[in-house]
């Protein structure tokens, strides 16, 4: 078994599908192969640049057609970030995580200081990660020089599902970007959220998806929706445990070598359910009361069940003496590529809804 295996729809659903007590065991036992069960990743996901995302995303609250009360903040300085870092590798944190609420990678003064951003992590011996919207191959490979370890960009759900929850980027355009990661030596993380009215079929599509690029990420991040008020898929309920379970364990048998990490949806968990995650798999969770901009179980309450599962954060071994390099040879582009990432479209009925509330209560408050 390894991460090339091409699984059917047929197969995966067959495993998504089996009783629980033996999915898990599956799970587990695949997990022991290629990972320590008592080991896992603490991140730290720290947004340098929230809100006015100009996407429709149906579940994001940084939307900014969508009226949700996040609090907007422009690119986050240099020492602020790396401050958080240190705070946050004071706490177990290993590995950091920079979010900004970008359509797409611009080249410029923001880009500049998020290369530099991306030095000064590096430089701290931190895994580091990014995740910036739709990028080249260029910038990606500029991200790779400045020491960036991995890239992350979610497919979401299967391609169908896709478009009944964004209709302002094409998902073949979340392809191009993961192929664009590959070719810089960047490592790619990419997963998707589960509790947005998608079907089985399109949970096992997104596992399908991940299954076309020419390598199998290293990480796959599975997200809960977190319903916010303001977004389309505020009215959306929680998504049962068990499924959430189901999703990790069926991810961990279908990529045994990638990392798979239990991300956004954590506040809606119990101790017990959290603990049938890593049993399942997941050997990577992210840190901090805050997730971009949803709630998440401080670091404190962490420890607490970390401690009582015999769980042990994971150090970053040092891949360098403390030069930054791109991890293998490759050329870089000799000029940007001129890309033009598409624009479908179509209308969500959904997501036209909340835009126009939006606009409704932005009308009344000016008022």
């Amino acid at each position: 078994m390894d991460n090339h295996k091409h699984w059917t729809k047929e197969e995966i659903l067959a495993i998504y599908n089996q009783p629980l007590m033996e999915l898990i065991y599956e799970a587990a036992t695949v997990h022991r192969q290629y990972h320590d069960p008592l080991k896992i990743q603490v991140s730290k996901l720290i947004s340098i640049k929230t809100g006015g995302c100009p996407e429709d995303c149906g579940y994001c609250p940084q939307a900014a057609r969508y009226h949700t009360n996040i609090e907007k903040n422009d690119l986050m300085p240099l020492d602020e970030v790396l401050a958080k870092a240190e705070a946050a590798k004071a706490t177990g944190s290993s590995r950091v995580c920079m979010g900004a609420a970008w359509r797409n990678v611009q080249d410029g003064k923001d880009f500049d200081q998020v290369i530099e951003m991306v030095k000064g992590l590096s430089a701290m011996n931190m895994e580091v990660c990014c995740t910036l919207g739709m990028v080249t191959e260029s910038q990606a490979s500029r991200l790779a020089e400045a020491g960036l370890h991995y890239y992350n960009h979610n497919i979401d759900t299967s391609e169908e599902y896709y478009k009944e929850v964004i209709s302002t980027r094409g998902f073949n355009d979340r392809i191009e970007t993961l192929e664009n990661v590959r070719k810089s030596a960047l490592k790619v993380c990419s997963g998707g959220i589960i509790g947005m009215g998608e079907t089985v079929d399109d949970r096992i599509g997104m596992l399908m998806g991940l299954q076309k690029l020419s390598e199998a990420p290293e990480s796959i991040p599975i997200n809960a929706l977190v319903p916010v008020e303001g977004t389309p898929l505020e009215e959306q309920e929680i998504v049962p445990i068990w499924d959430v379970v189901r999703m990790i364990a069926t991810t961990r048998i279908v990529f045994p070598k990638s990392t798979v990490r239990l991300s956004a949806g954590r506040m809606q968990m119990s101790k017990e359910g959290q603990a049938l995650c890593f049993m399942a798999g997941a050997s990577s969770i992210f840190a901090g009361d805050k997730l971009l901009t949803t709630p998440n179980p401080g670091d404190n309450e962490d420890m607490q069940l970390f401690n009582l599962l015999g769980l042990t954060p994971s150090e970053k071994e040092k891949d360098n003496t403390g030069k930054v390099k791109i991890r293998k040879d490759t050329p870089l582009p000799i000029a940007e590529e001129k890309v033009k990432w598409s624009r479908p479209g179509h209308v969500i009925e959904k997501n036209k809804q909340a835009a126009e509330k939006a606009k409704e209560i932005r009308r009344a408050l000016k008022s």
